[in-house]
C-alpha cells in the first residue's frame, strides 16, 4: 500500500511537489527512450544520443534557478498554522540575528543608567519597550489639550499663579472670547491673546549647568546678588528656570527648563530622584560616626538614611553619598548633627545626568536621549 507524501496545507509546496512529479515523468521517458537508441544503435549512436539528451537539458543558470525552487530546501514545520510557518534557513537567520542583538545588550550597548531604569521598571511590573513609551509622550507634548496656565506660563511672560491672576482678571482671550473660568484647557491650535499680544506655546528646553560657588538659586533677588540665572541669561530665548535649588555654597548640577510637568515631577518625593554628592570634611571621619551615619539618623524633621556612603579613595574626610530626599540642607545637616562641618559640597550626578565634559561655571543643553532618559524615569 502506498504511503501519500503529506506536504501540508501550503498551497506553495503543493505546488513544488507536483512541479518535481512533472520533471520526474519527463525524465523518465527521455531515458526511456535513450534506452532504446542505445540498445539498437552502434558505438557512434550512442554517443551521439547521449550528447543530444544531456544539451536538452537546463542551461547552468536555468538550473540553478530551479535549484533554488526546490521542494527539498523547504521544510515546514507540522501543527503550525500556516501563517507563522517559515522556511528553516528563515528561522536561523532570524534566531542568529536575535542572539546576537541580546550578546550586544549583554557587552554594555545600553548605558548603566538605562539597564537600571529598566531593572526598576520591570519590578514594579512596567514591560513596555522604550521606544513606544518616548513616542508617546512626545505626541502628548504636541498635540494634547493642556491648561490655560500653563499655556501662559509656557509663552515665557509669568509663572503659572501669575496666568491664574490674568485670567480670573479676564485678561485673556481664547479665539476671540474673553476667559475668566480657572481650569480651562486649550490645543496648540488655538489663539491666545494677552493685552494684544498672540501667545505662543514654547518649545520645550533642557539645560543643565555645573554650579559655581556663591550664587544662589532663584529667579529673582532683591538683594542684587549673583543668581545663577546670570549664568544661563543667554542661553535660549525661552524662559527657564532652576529645577529645585543648590545652596550658596554648594556647586555642582543643577537642571533649567520650561517643562512645568517635568520639574513637578523631578522635585516631588514619591520620584525619589537619585542625587550623589562629594562631600569633603573640617576633619577625618571616625568610623563610629561612619556607621552610625550609614544605619540612619534622627533629624527634627524625621528619619534619614542614606542610600550609600563611602570614602573618596581612601581619604577620611571625603565621602561620596547618595540620597533621595530633597529636603533642604539635608547633606549639611546629616554631618552636623555628628559634630562635622561641611567644607565643600558638589553635587556630582543627578537623575541620571553627570558632570562629565562640563567646566564649572558652564552648561549644555541636554541630548535627546539624555531627555527620553529622564521622562522614562519618572
Amino acid at each position: 500500500m502506498e504511503t501519500e507524501k503529506k506536504y501540508g496545507k501550503n498551497r506553495r509546496s503543493d505546488a513544488f511537489a507536483n512541479q518535481g512529479k512533472e520533471k520526474k515523468t519527463v525524465s523518465n521517458k527521455k531515458r526511456s527512450t535513450l534506452n532504446e537508441k542505445l540498445s539498437n544503435g552502434n558505438n557512434d549512436h550512442k554517443r551521439a544520443a547521449r550528447k543530444s539528451f544531456f544539451t536538452s537539458k537546463q542551461t547552468t543558470s536555468e538550473r540553478g534557478a530551479s535549484r533554488s525552487r526546490k521542494p527539498s530546501s523547504y521544510h515546514f514545520e507540522e501543527n503550525e498554522h500556516f501563517g507563522d510557518r517559515r522556511d528553516s534557513r528563515t528561522r536561523k537567520r532570524e534566531e542568529k540575528g536575535f542572539a546576537k542583538k541580546r550578546k550586544d545588550r549583554n557587552n554594555g550597548q545600553d548605558s548603566e543608567i538605562i539597564r537600571e531604569i529598566i531593572h526598576k521598571r520591570h519590578q514594579e511590573g512596567r514591560f513596555s519597550e522604550r521606544k513606544p513609551k518616548v513616542l508617546t509622550l512626545a505626541w502628548n507634548d504636541e498635540h494634547d489639550l493642556i491648561r490655560l496656565n500653563k499655556y501662559i506660563s509656557n509663552s515665557g511672560i509669568c509663572s503659572r499663579r501669575e496666568a491664574d491672576d490674568l485670567i480670573t482678571a479676564g485678561a485673556i482671550m481664547v479665539n476671540g472670547k474673553v476667559v475668566t473660568e480657572l481650569g480651562t484647557k486649550v490645543s496648540p491650535t488655538d489663539e491666545v491673546r494677552y493685552e494684544d499680544k498672540i501667545l505662543q506655546r514654547e518649545k520645550p528646553v533642557y539645560l543643565l549647568l555645573n554650579k559655581p560657588k556663591d550664587y544662589i538659586t532663584t529667579t529673582e533677588d532683591e538683594r542684587d546678588r549673583n543668581s545663577v540665572m546670570m549664568l544661563v541669561k543667554d542661553a535660549c530665548p525661552e524662559r527657564i528656570y532652576p529645577v529645585g535649588r543648590l545652596d550658596r555654597n554648594t556647586t555642582g548640577l543643577l537642571l533649567f527648563t520650561n517643562d512645568g510637568e517635568m520639574t513637578k515631577k523631578l522635585t516631588h518625593p514619591k520620584f525619589e530622584i537619585k542625587k550623589i554628592y562629594q562631600v569633603e570634611l573640617d576633619r577625618n571621619m571616625e568610623l563610629k560616626d561612619f556607621q552610625t551615619l550609614s544605619e540612619g539618623i534622627e533629624l527634627y524633621d524625621g528619619f534619614i538614611k542614606p542610600d550609600e556612603l563611602a570614602y573618596v579613595d581612601g581619604q577620611k574626610n571625603i565621602l561620596g553619598i547618595t540620597l533621595h530626599s530633597g529636603k533642604n540642607r539635608i547633606v549639611r545637616r546629616m554631618f552636623g548633627s555628628l559634630g562635622y562641618e561641611v567644607e565643600k559640597l558638589d553635587r556630582v550626578y543627578y537623575a541620571g545626568l553627570t558632570k562629565k565634559d562640563l567646566p564649572r561655571g558652564h552648561y549644555r543643553f541636554l541630548t535627546q536621549a539624555e531627555i527620553n532618559m529622564l521622562k522614562m524615569s519618572l
